[in-house]
């Protein structure tokens, strides 16, 4: 029965990783991602369902678009495939718990927002917003059913811990701290805080040691000077995700318990 709640989480993320590809090219432009139907951005003609398979259409079609022929970025599968291991993941770690669906859309949301981020420098209230409501009402869910509001109650107070923190370093040195980080950083403390208040501080931890790391060897390379500014919003989330599927584990060496 585990294996085939994996299964289907993972092969629910390859579609939902589809969907995702629309997400992260038309929110950023402030298109709706219902309407129009999926279409080739050069082309403009609808796609066909059978070149709409997750992973499999673009190996079949070999990266190019049937109608046009111009080449279909190979981010399209990657986001497939990534969101299809991710959700896989998420499925081991939580099995068939109340908690799981709240995860599994977490685990969409910041993939959509890491890669927006990269390429926009924005963490879109358009995702951001929807998120939060959705943590809240699946959270709210799973502690009557599982009766354990003591449990969303300290999620909602690491929400708020981390919402404060990232709201004082956004005032402190607005430049390095956008406010679509801060406006993350309470949902994201919301499923931390769920889990416990180890992990909130640890899943801040890593995104600002990520975060570090990262800019510090960009630097070295000559890739980004100190003036570049660097999105701080994948680095969330993964510190994030890597919390949320190991920090069991870390905390509990880092503890020594």
């Amino acid at each position: 029965m585990d294996g085939l709640l994996v299964l289907l989480c993972g092969l629910l993320g390859l579609a939902i990783g589809s969907f995702l590809n629309v997400v992260i090219w038309r929110v950023p432009r402030k298109v709706s991602v219902v309407r129009p139907p999926s279409h080739c951005p050069q082309c403009e003609t609808p796609i066909r369902p059978v070149d709409n398979v997750p992973v499999l259409s673009w190996l079949l079609l070999r990266g190019k678009c049937r109608h046009c022929g111009n080449p279909i970025p190979v981010r399209y599968p990657l986001v497939e495939a990534s969101n299809g291991v991710l959700f896989a993941a998420i499925a081991v770690r939580f099995g068939a718990s109340w908690e799981l669906p709240a995860y599994l859309v977490l685990t969409a949301a910041l993939l959509a927002i890491s890669i927006i981020d990269l390429e926009h420098f924005i963490v879109p209230d358009r995702i951001t917003a929807p998120l939060t409501v959705s943590a809240l009402a699946l959270f709210g869910l799973a502690a009557i059913a599982e009766g354990n509001g003591w449990r969303f109650g300290r999620a909602l107070l690491g929400g708020v811990a981390f919402f404060a923190f990232l709201l004082f370093l956004n005032l402190l040195y607005p430049r390095g701290m956008g406010m679509g980080d801060v406006k993350l950083s309470f949902p994201l403390g919301l499923y931390l805080g769920w889990l416990g208040w180890g992990q909130v501080f640890l899943g801040g931890f890593l995104a600002f040691l990520l975060g570090a790391a990262v800019g510090v060897g960009l630097i070295a390379t000559k890739i980004k000077t100190r003036k570049d500014v660097v999105p701080f919003g994948p680095f969330l989330a993964a510190g994030a995700m890597l919390t949320i599927l190991w920090g069991d584990p870390i905390l509990r060496w880092y503890t020594g318990s």
